[in-house]
Formats: structure tokens, C-alpha cells, sequence
């Protein structure tokens, strides 16, 4: 065989042997290039799913961020409502406190233009200043020392007593039933025996006188006898004289209305003076004070005029009227302003 072919007979194996090889290398190359794109592609899709659930995972803790940025913000806005009110309660109670008190004793004021005592202003400064000692606050220590002020000024005013003097009046009226009129007033005369006063006042002492006489009787009969006649001389001339001497009756008139009033006028003179009385009883428990004032005045001047003023009753009745007299008078009680000025300033944080 020549050479040539030989050669060419190798060549030609030797690029059979390159080609089938070539095509075993190609075939492995795309059996990889199948496998790598087969697991390229279960990779994606794995990425695929990895994405999206990353993409939920964000999209639910997005959610989650946002739920709790709303619930952050909705305590911090409780948060800022709860110290905002847990200061108003602070402040307020000091408010509170100041308001209380303004209005008790703005309602004692009332009380006490209604009914003209100063007991209900007291009261209600007491109170106040009792709630304030405990109360502890150094904010609020000009209010105190303007209410014990207050109250040191309402207590130094007599105010009128008029249930006691409503019960003078009434005593008054009781006694006017039993004092004696000066027209029918017991005058020195006569008693229920018929026998003059002073006959009256003479006989003890003429019953008196025998015992000394008869201590005598050593010195004769004839002496007994002129003492004793003596003494029945001095009796019967006392009895003379007092009996002259109720015959005529000299006496001081001031008013000769007084001893004209007939008996049956009596009656309307007692209770003319009873309506005086309770028309000024009426008058003081409305505090007309004015009116109440005439009436007394008008009452003691009739009680002078008619009636017996020796008598104790009518002393006592006319002294009972005075003491009304003088104390039923107009009687203003101090208003609280120092209280309310403080008060006031302290409400308005000054």
C-alpha cells in the first residue's frame, strides 16, 4: 500500500477519532447546557417564589409597621390626654376648692339679707376656714387669712336677737291684762271693814299698850284707869282724823284724760295696746325696724298716761318695752370682701 494512502488512511481515522470525539464533547456540552438551564430554571422559579413571599413577607410587615406606627401613635396621643388631664385634676382642685367656697357664702350672703342674721355668713366662714386649714395648700393661704379677717369683722357686730325680743313683746302682752288703770288705781281710804288705814295701823299698837300698863298696877288702880282711858282717846281721835282725812283727797294729775276713762273703755284700751304690740312683733320679724320703733314709742306713751305707775308690773312692762325699744334697730352686716377679692385673685393665678 503506498505511503499516501496510508497516510491518508490515518488522517482519516485520526479526524474520525477528532470528529467523534468533537461530537462526544458537544453532546456532553449540551447535555450540561440542558442540565444547567434545567437547574437555571428551578433556580428562577425557586427565586420566583422566594420573591414573592418575600414580597408578602414585606408587604404584611409594611401592614405590621404601619398597624403599629398607628397604635404608637394612638398611645402617645393617650399618653399626652392622660397628663393633660392628670394636671387639669391638679389644677382643678385647687379651682374646685376656690369655687365651693365662693358659693357658700355667696348663698350665706343671701341668707343673710333674708333673714337678717349673721349666722349663716358665720357658718359658711367657719366652714371655709376649717376646709382651708386642712386643705394644706401655701397657694391658697391669703384666701385663709382673708376669711379669718372676714370672720373676726361679722362676729364683732351685734346683730338683733328677734326671737328674744319677739318674746319680750309677747311677756308684754301677757301683762297687759293684769296692770292696774290709773283711774281705778287703790287709793288710801276705807278697806272691806269700814275702818280708815291708819285706825287700822293704830289698833295694834293700842292693843300693844296694856301689857306696860298692867306692868304698872302697883302704882294704883286710878293710874291704870287714866292710861287707859288716854289710849281709848288717842284711838278714837285717830279714827276721827283718818276718816276726816279720806273726805278730802288732794292729789297730782298729769294727764286728766287718764282718770275720765270709763270702765267699759278699759277693754279697748288693753287691746289697742295688744294690736301696737303685735303690729310691732309683725314689723320686727319683717325687720321694719322704723315701724316697729312707732309702735313702741306710741305703746309706752299710752302705757305711761293710763296706767297706775306705781305699780310694779307696769315698771316691769314699761322696762320690758325699752329694752325692745333700744335694741330693735337697723343692724348691717359686713360683707365678706376681703374673702371674695382673694378668692377672686386666686382664681385668676395672681
Amino acid at each position: 500500500m503506498p505511503p499516501v494512502a496510508l497516510g491518508l488512511a490515518v488522517l482519516s481515522l485520526a479526524a474520525l477519532g477528532l470528529a467523534w470525539q468533537g461530537q462526544a464533547s458537544l453532546k456532553e456540552l449540551e447535555q450540561e447546557l440542558v442540565r444547567r438551564q434545567t437547574a437555571s430554571q428551578g433556580e428562577a422559579s425557586e427565586a420566583r417564589n422566594l420573591a414573592r413571599q418575600a414580597q408578602d413577607l414585606t408587604r404584611d410587615t409594611a401592614a405590621k409597621t404601619a398597624l403599629l406606627e398607628a397604635r404608637l401613635a394612638e398611645v402617645a396621643l393617650q399618653r399626652g390626654q392622660l397628663e393633660e388631664l392628670i394636671q387639669s385634676m391638679s389644677r382643678s382642685r385647687d379651682e374646685n376648692v376656690i369655687g365651693d367656697i365662693e358659693a357658700s357664702l355667696r348663698v350665706a350672703l343671701q341668707q343673710t339679707s333674708i333673714t337678717g342674721s349673721a349666722e349663716p355668713l358665720v357658718a359658711a366662714l367657719r366652714q371655709a376656714d376649717e376646709r382651708l386649714q386642712r386643705y394644706k395648700q401655701p397657694r391658697l393661704e391669703g384666701v385663709r387669712r382673708a376669711v379669718v379677717r372676714d370672720l373676726d369683722r361679722v362676729r364683732a357686730v351685734s346683730v338683733v336677737d328677734v326671737s328674744t325680743l319677739a318674746i319680750r313683746l309677747d311677756e308684754v302682752v301677757r301683762l297687759l291684762d293684769e296692770l292696774p288703770l290709773l283711774a281705778m288705781a287703790d287709793k288710801s281710804g276705807p278697806d272691806a271693814t269700814g275702818a280708815p288705814r291708819a285706825a287700822r295701823a293704830a289698833a295694834p299698837a293700842a292693843a300693844a299698850r296694856p301689857p306696860g300698863v298692867a306692868a304698872s298696877a302697883a302704882e294704883g288702880l286710878m293710874e291704870q284707869w287714866l292710861s287707859a282711858t288716854g289710849e281709848r282717846w288717842r284711838l278714837w281721835s285717830a279714827q276721827a282724823w283718818a276718816e276726816a282725812k279720806s273726805l278730802l283727797r288732794v292729789s297730782r294729775i298729769d294727764h286728766p284724760e287718764a282718770m275720765l276713762l270709763a270702765p267699759e273703755q278699759a277693754f279697748f284700751l288693753r287691746e289697742n295696746l295688744k294690736l301696737r304690740l303685735l303690729n310691732a312683733r309683725l314689723a320686727l320679724l319683717s325687720r321694719q325696724y322704723d315701724t316697729a320703733q312707732g309702735d313702741l314709742r306710741e305703746t309706752l306713751q299710752l302705757l305711761e298716761r293710763y296706767f297706775d305707775g306705781r305699780s310694779r308690773k307696769v315698771q316691769n312692762a314699761a322696762e320690758l318695752l325699752r329694752q325692745v325699744q333700744g335694741q330693735a334697730r337697723q343692724v348691717s352686716v359686713p360683707r365678706p370682701d376681703d374673702t371674695l377679692a382673694a378668692l377672686a385673685a386666686a382664681a385668676g393665678g395672681r
